[in-house]
């Protein structure tokens, strides 16, 4: 019986070990570089073909959403 409970521990232990390397190995390949910055700051711009552009309309609504939302008073001031 401990048997199983070890190796059921076991597995769940490589599954998480695994998530995290994988998420960590995610978040490596997007994102700013030191080298992208370094272009920024020479050239002003981004000379990438695998850069993404910005989806305007998801930013104005995001924005819209964010503005919309209702900003209580602190009850210290009230």
């Amino acid at each position: 019986m401990t048997g199983y409970l070890f190796v059921a521990l076991a597995a769940l232990v490589a599954v998480a070990g695994w998530r995290v390397r994988r998420r960590l190995r995610d978040q490596t390949r997007s994102g700013v570089t030191d080298e992208v910055v370094h272009q920024i700051e020479t050239l002003g711009r981004v000379d990438a073909e695998d850069i993404e552009p910005l989806d305007m309309e998801r930013v104005r609504a995001e924005e819209d959403e964010f503005w919309g939302q209702t900003w209580d008073e602190p009850e210290e001031h009230r």
